[in-house]
């Protein structure tokens, strides 16, 4: 069985990659830590996505790149000389990737000029909550930067990132600050694929399925409801004319 406690950090301390150990609250241990939180906090908005869409491929590459970020983040710099592009060291071409991202949401559609309050749906509102931790971490980041480090523009690039992809998440219409509504303006025809509105949230197909249920059970009930009255007025219509014979042959009795 393999044991996920090691005991070794009961006196508070913590290791560093490469070697090395420093207090558990130590500045790059809350970086760390910060970053850890956001990875958590993308997760959160890739559950609510739906799988193949753009934003549940894109988040997961987020949250691998993060992993980068953290080891590099937890190597002290007397060891900073074995990190590995791409794999322990956080490289120009990751930051590069990140501004690729955002132009291309950029061109998508136009973004609000304005503040937007957050919570249009689970899914912008996850990716504004990460984009939030993130700029957590950045600023822990540059508290005590490391000379020719991409650590901090990384970080920076992905707060901008999120941002973008949570107004792309909210559809078309964002509610601003100052208590209005907004439309965005479309540049092309159609968005990067899963960037339509109402198509990268779970949440929103669910409430789809649960309008049209609740459309077929109206149907259903109406249907019902109309084979009952119809039912209703033949039998009333048979009795009548039940009643009605009776009567005529009671008279031939009579006379």
């Amino acid at each position: 069985m393999v044991r996920i406690y090691t005991k070794t950090g009961d006196d508070g301390t913590t290791g560093l990659l490469y070697g090395g150990r420093v207090p558990k609250d130590a500045l790059v241990m809350q970086l760390t830590g910060a970053v850890d939180e956001a990875q958590a906090a993308m997760g959160v908005a890739r559950a609510e996505a739906l799988p193949g869409t753009t934003y549940a491929t894109l988040l997961v590459d987020l949250e691998r790149d993060l992993y980068v970020l953290m080891a590099e983040a937890a190597t002290a710099r007397e060891h900073r000389a074995k990190l590995v592009p791409k794999a322990t060291l956080v490289t120009a071409e990751m930051v590069a990737s990140l501004e690729r991202h955002i132009d291309e949401l950029l061109a998508a559609f136009e973004m609000p000029a304005e503040f937007v309050v957050p919570g249009a749906n689970r899914l912008s509102a996850a990716l504004d909550l990460a984009r939030t931790v993130v700029r957590r971490a950045e600023r822990l980041a540059v508290v005590d930067p490391v000379p020719g480090s991409f650590v901090a523009t990384y970080l920076n690039r992905l707060s901008d990132l999120l941002w973008a992809a949570a107004r792309a998440a909210e559809g078309d219409d964002h509610l601003l600050a100052r208590g209005s509504t907004r439309g965005s303006t479309r540049r092309q025809t159609e968005r990067p694929a899963g960037l339509r509105a109402g198509t990268g949230s779970a949440a929103s197909t669910k409430g789809t399925n649960a309008a049209s249920t609740k459309g077929t059970a109206t149907t259903k009930g109406t249907a019902t409801t109309k084979r009952s009255v119809t039912a209703k007025s033949t039998s009333t219509a048979a009795s009548k004319s039940t009643a009605a014979s009776k009567s005529n042959k009671s008279k031939e009795r009579a006379t």
